[in-house]
């Protein structure tokens, strides 16, 4: 799943994806690892880009905060 939204913001800077790793301190390809939905970044990488485009994490990892009910229903008999 890409996450659109970072992709978004880092693009409505003018960003390249390598400042944006340098900025981060993270390297450019987890930088496009992350925005491909490729990998799901840590609770460091979630705030540090939380923290750099000042929109909530859930937001920009709509993804990764996504509640599933998984559970399935049987029948009793």
């Amino acid at each position: 799943m890409k996450r659109d939204r970072i992709i978004q913001e880092r693009k409505k800077r003018k960003l390249k994806r390598s400042e944006l790793a340098e900025t981060l301190g993270i390297s450019e390809i987890y930088v496009r690892k992350i925005e491909s939905g490729t990998v799901k970044p840590g609770r460091d990488t979630i705030l540090k880009f939380e923290s750099f485009y000042k929109i909530g994490q859930k937001t920009l990892f709509p993804d990764i905060f996504l509640i599933v009910n998984d559970k399935k229903l049987t029948k009793t008999s």
